[in-house]
């Protein structure tokens, strides 16, 4: 499961690096990917400082983090 949610990580980070700030739900239809493994992977991302997520209203909003 591990090596799963590291696949799907990737993706998530492509997926933004080629749209910029998107949906959850934009990012689980872009990856095409369940929404479990996609929280997982967000999770993983966000907690090494990859991703910034965001509440907006009734969704979340993704975007990596920039480089400062």
């Amino acid at each position: 499961m591990i090596t799963e949610i590291g696949i799907v990580a990737g993706e998530i980070w492509h997926f933004l690096d080629q749209h910029g700030e998107v949906t959850f739900n934009t990012l689980v239809k872009g990856i095409d990917k369940a929404p479990d493994i996609v929280l997982m992977s967000l999770g993983w991302l966000a907690r090494e400082g990859h991703v910034v997520v965001q509440q907006a209203q009734d969704t979340y909003k993704i975007v990596l983090r920039k480089n400062a």
